[in-house]
Parts: structure tokens; sequence; C-alpha cells
């Protein structure tokens, strides 16, 4: 009996996806429930689990392959043993002594060599007729080939004349994009070809957020299980921001403008596959510990590649943080369909003047880039500068002024 492999069902607004990864080889063991392959989509990666324990008995389609959903991409033999031969064998009593032999170098060659065996094989350009098995039945062991490998080198050469060293080698390496990469590519291009984009900027004094962390971090880790961070006072100010200048919030559908009563907000999050937004939702509704801790879940989603379609759809408004990075200013660009995104940057100690006098404190530069077809300077700029005010008294936070 064998069980059929499938490509799970996949979101409506995803047509087809592609193989990434197989965590497991033919003739491999697997347990029930353990990650086969991992199927990559434009939003998410779907992990495929083994429905029984038993042995991945054929790969239908490899890495790199475009898949739709319910396809077959993999055969598993349920309850049996890596290393087991397979190979139908009820007439080799009746065989002659020469097919006896053929069969056996088959089975050998396939069924009985370890997975780990049939690597080194293969790593090393060897066929398995090349090594002399000493291992049961003559089987071939790690051993063996590691000896084979040795007494390979050890044959003297034909001239004792030294030989130049070969030149440092240059070489390139191509690897195809993934599904991930070429749609935040086609994404990015789509946002500078089609939006009338436009980046004001600004600047905020960091010092009454730190002052506020370091006085109250203890204790709001001790009460609400989480640190206290920048960004739950990033989101906190560009959500009064965005009620006030509803247009920043809106997005245009064909000749229509679309507001939106809502305040779901867009986080930038680089992972190894890409860059993803994952959507931080109803941010008007949510206090400071509940930003903290749902940011980094999403975070952390992201990074494991965990995060679901729903967590991806949607998001009125981005916020993209390359201050992480070390960047201390850039040109942030827009997340179609939203109309601006913001930039975070580097918090760096600079001198400035303050009541005539010169002092050092820590600023950071906002970029708010945003779509002109939609938002005009008056809106952008005022937008902006109720972040910055917002940011540097963050009382305003609390009394809505």
């Amino acid at each position: 009996m064998t069980i059929e492999i499938l490509v799970p069902d996949l979101p409506e607004s995803v047509a087809d996806a592609t193989v990434a990864t197989w965590h497991k080889k033919p003739g491999e063991a697997v347990e029930r429930d353990e990650v086969i392959v991992d199927i990559e989509t434009d939003k998410v990666v779907l992990e495929v689990p083994a429905p029984e324990a038993g042995v991945l008995e054929a790969i239908i389609e490899d890495e790199g392959a475009t898949v739709l959903s319910k396809q077959l991409i993999a055969k598993l033999k349920p309850g049996a043993v890596a290393g087991e031969p397979t190979v139908d064998t009820t007439d080799d009593k009746e065989a002659s002594p020469d097919k006896r032999h053929k069969a056996s170098l088959t089975e050998e060659s396939n069924d009985a060599l370890s997975p780990a065996v049939r690597r080194l094989l293969a790593e090393n350009s060897l066929e398995a007729s090349q090594v002399k098995g000493t291992g049961v039945g003559g089987r071939i062991t790690r051993e063996d080939i590691d000896a084979h490998l040795a007494a390979a080198k050890s044959v003297p050469a034909e001239s004792e004349e030294p030989v130049a060293a070969p030149a440092a080698a240059r070489s390139q390496k191509r690897v195809p994009m993934t599904r991930l990469r070429k749609t935040v590519a086609n994404r990015l291009l789509e946002a500078k070809n089609s939006t009338a984009m436009l980046t004001t900027f600004n600047e905020v004094n960091m010092k009454p957020i730190m002052d506020l962390r370091k006085q109250y971090q203890e204790q709001f880790e001790k009460r609400h299980d989480t640190r206290l961070g920048f960004m739950s006072f990033y989101v906190k100010a560009v959500t009064e921001a965005l009620k006030r200048y509803p247009e920043v919030n809106a997005s245009i559908d064909g000749t229509d403008i679309v507001y939106h009563n809502y305040f779901d907000i867009s986080m930038a999050v680089s992972t190894p596959r890409g860059l993803v937004t994952p959507v931080l939702k109803d941010c008007d509704t949510l206090g400071f510990a509940d930003i903290e801790k749902g940011i980094k879940e999403l975070a952390i989603k992201g990074r494991d590649g965990k995060l679901t379609v729903d967590e991806l759809i949607g998001g009125n408004f981005t916020i993209t943080n390359g201050g992480v990075f070390g960047s201390l200013m850039s040109t942030p660009i827009i997340n179609p369909p939203q109309a601006a995104i913001l930039g975070m940057h580097k918090i760096q100690d600079r001198p400035m003047a303050v009541n005539g006098k010169v002092e050092i404190l820590p600023m950071m530069y906002l970029a708010l880039s945003y779509d002109h077809r939609l938002i005009d300077g008056r809106e952008s700029v005022g937008f902006l500068v109720t972040i910055k005010e917002l940011l540097e008294d963050p009382a305003r936070l609390l009394l809505d002024v």
C-alpha cells in the first residue's frame, strides 16, 4: 500500500505554488506528522507533514517545480523501514545464478544502501560497483567508501616533477528567485511605475521616549510580561495621525477613493525568504503591551515562515524600520494599494540647537513616501509633523491632544 502526498489546499487568491525544500530524500524514514516538504506561495510557506510513519518511496516533483492545489508530489510507503528492499524477489530462487547476481547488485545499488552511503557515493561521483563492501552480505558501508577514497589518493603520481599550483578559482553561482522574492520585486516595480510617489522628511528628538522607557521599563515588563520597545510608540503615533488625516488612511480603486474607518497597520519584516508585511489589525483598540506582543508574534512567525494568508492581507498603512539595520536615512517605497509608508531610521546622537544652546540629543530621521495622486503636500507634511509632535511629547498620546 502506498500513500500519495498531495499539495495542500491553496488559498483562493493563490493560483499555484512552488516546491521549495524537500526535508527528506527517497528511501529515508519519516515519522508521523514530520514535515517532509515546504510549499512556497506568493504569500506564505506551507508545511506538508507525513500522514503516517514509514519511508518516502518517491519524489514526483523536484524542488523548484510549479504545482497546483491537490497535485501529487510524492509517495510514502507506510510502516516500511529505511533501507528495506522494496523490489520483488519472489522469483529469485528460480532464477539462474547470473540473474541472481545481477539482482543482488541491483538491490545493493538501490535499496540495500543506506541514505548516508548513497549520498557519499553521489558526492564523490562513485558507482556502487566500484567499491568493495565489507558489511553484512557484502553491503557497502561508510568506512568502505572512505577506504576506497584513501586508496585512490595514495596512488603515486606518474611524474615526480613539481606541478604549479592552480590559480585561484573564480566562480559564480546562479540560483532562481524564490516565488516570494519575485512577487516582492514585481510589486515594488509596480509601485514605482503606477504611483506618483513623493517623499517628505522630518526629524524627531527621541530623548523623551527614551527617558520614559528607562523610567518604566522594569515595571512594564513585570506587569505585562513583555518589553516596552519603540515600535509601540510609533504605532500609537501613526494611528493617531491617521485619525486626523483620513486621506493617508485611504486608497485608490480605479477612479474611486476608498476611505477606511479602521486602522490596520502593516509592519515590514525582513525574512530569509524576502520582505513580508504582516498586518497588526485594529491598532486603535490596542494598548502599548498588546502592540508589543502582537509585533513580536508577527516577527517570529515571519522569521520562521509561519505567517498565514490572513495575517498578510489588508493593511491601510505601512511602517518600515530600517534603523534596526543601521540605516540613517532612506526613501521607502509604497506598498500598493496603500497610499503611504513611514520609514523609521537609526537613532543617532547629534548636536542640536536648543534655546540658543548646543545640546547632544538622540535624533532620528522620519521619511514619509506617499502617492501624490491622493495626498497633497499639506496633508503629507501635516501628517509627519503630527507624528513628530506625538513622539517628542508622549503625554499627547494619552491626552489625545
